[in-house]
């Protein structure tokens, strides 16, 4: 089973909270980001510059940043689940075999990364990560769309945590980050002041397919 083949880790890693809301709203208190309508692309900054610059030889040089090799990717911290896209539905994470469990973070410059989905092996179609605002409220997730390179909403920043483990990263979008919520799941959440909860390890687990 591909999941029980991921590697846990230990620890989690403080960086400096990312600056500015992007969103159009205050980041939510008391751990939960509230998403409000999301800001015109124009009005849109993005985390490049500041994320993948402050470590840029541990992330550019890693080749499971290279869009040459596949991964997969779990939570430090977890236990025995890895993150999954799973069809029709958002990122999670997953004690079995559903969904895409095969990414390709592929380089976009600047530090910023389509992350492309497959299915085991690398098989199908990819579909790329996309931040997605639900309204109501509900904080940001992200969930699969068709690739497009040239959409701020699936542009996301890989970053090394500063006396991280091996291969070990955060990841964000806009200024919002990938962190697990007890309630939500995995979230998008722009931080503010705090610094991040969640960091993330990449396994590598081969060549990246040749259908991209």
């Amino acid at each position: 089973m591909l999941v029980r083949r991921w590697l846990t880790g230990a620890g989690l890693v403080a960086l400096i909270g990312a600056a500015a809301v992007v969103y159009g709203v205050p980041s939510a208190s008391a751990g939960e980001a509230a998403a409000g309508e999301t800001a015109p692309v124009a009005e849109v900054r993005s985390s490049g510059a500041t994320a993948a610059d402050d470590h840029p030889a541990k992330s550019s040089a890693d080749p499971v940043l290279s869009g040459k090799r596949r991964i997969t990717i779990v939570r430090v911290g977890s236990f025995e689940s890895g993150l999954s896209l799973l069809d029709g539905g958002r990122l999670t994470e997953v004690d079995d075999d559903r969904g895409r469990q095969v990414f390709v973070p592929t380089p976009l410059g600047s530090g910023e990364y389509l992350i492309k989905a497959y299915y085991g092996g690398g098989t199908g179609k990819p579909v790329c990560w996309q931040a997605h605002n639900p309204g109501d409220s509900q904080p940001l997730f992200v969930r699969g769309a068709a690739c497009r390179a040239d959409d701020p909403a699936q542009r996301f920043v890989v970053a090394a945590v500063p006396a991280g483990g091996p291969r070990e990263y955060l990841i964000s979008n806009r200024w919002a980050y990938l962190r697990d919520s007890a309630r939500s799941g995995l979230i998008l959440e722009e931080l503010g002041d705090a610094p991040p909860v969640s960091s993330f390890r990449f396994n590598d687990a081969g060549p990246a397919p040749r259908r991209r």
